[in-house]
């Protein structure tokens, strides 16, 4: 199926529009409840993908306009992360061992995005990008489970970044046909996003708060 150029600009625009509301709404909710919304190795492979997409080796628009605005959006997570994040992950990491941690998580992922692209010539970026969005479906489960609570986290959120990744996997599976890997990790996010969704509303009702009132 081929997809007009309208089509295509149409769709990357709808997920850039759809994840820069989930980037607002964990912004939102990260002040709110003092803590940070999106797990360490989904921000560092995120911040990592947005840097090298922008900058060294920069999309054409309107997906390089778009990045700059996920990686300014990123980068006030990050300052959420350092901000709260020794608080939250003591019982894991020790506070003296939380800005290597941060650090290492950052190079790692940084290294793994850029050495992937140029070993598969992906300049588009996108077994990075839907391998990383699996990971961050998985993680934000395991967030979930882990805090035993709501901190950081909104229906909203589930479901935009669904839509977001649901559209991109549409796009990427018109102009890259034949892709058995990319055609598992779009059916595995949508999966996994759609347990998180499922949690995340089983939560809400287990705490007795109306999850359609809290953004």
């Amino acid at each position: 199926m081929s997809l007009s150029p309208e089509t295509v600009i149409a769709l990357q625009v709808g997920s850039g529009l759809f994840w820069t509301l989930v980037y607002l709404l964990i912004i939102k909710r990260g002040f709110e409840d003092r803590t940070y919304g999106m797990p360490l190795a989904a921000l560092a492979a995120n911040l990592s993908w947005e840097f090298i997409f922008s900058v060294l080796l920069p999309h054409r628009p309107p997906q390089l306009y778009i990045n700059y605005v996920w990686l300014l959006f990123d980068l006030v997570i990050l300052a959420q992360t350092v901000r709260f994040g020794k608080q939250i992950l003591k019982d894991l990491v020790p506070e003296q061992w939380f800005y290597p941690t941060l650090g290492l998580a950052l190079a790692t992922a940084f290294g793994i995005v850029l050495t992937m692209s140029y070993e598969f010539q992906d300049w588009d970026g996108k077994y990075a990008a839907f391998g990383q969005n699996l990971m961050m479906s998985i993680l934000f489960i395991v967030m979930l489970l882990r805090r035993k609570g709501l901190a950081g986290q909104s229906l909203y959120i589930a479901i935009f970044k669904m839509i977001g990744t649901a559209l991109p996997s549409f796009l990427f599976a018109n102009l890259y046909p034949g892709r058995p890997l990319l055609y598992f990790l779009y059916g595995m996010i949508f999966i996994f996003d759609w347990l998180y969704i499922v949690l995340l509303y089983l939560k809400h009702k287990e705490l007795g708060i109306n999850p359609w009132k809290r953004f």
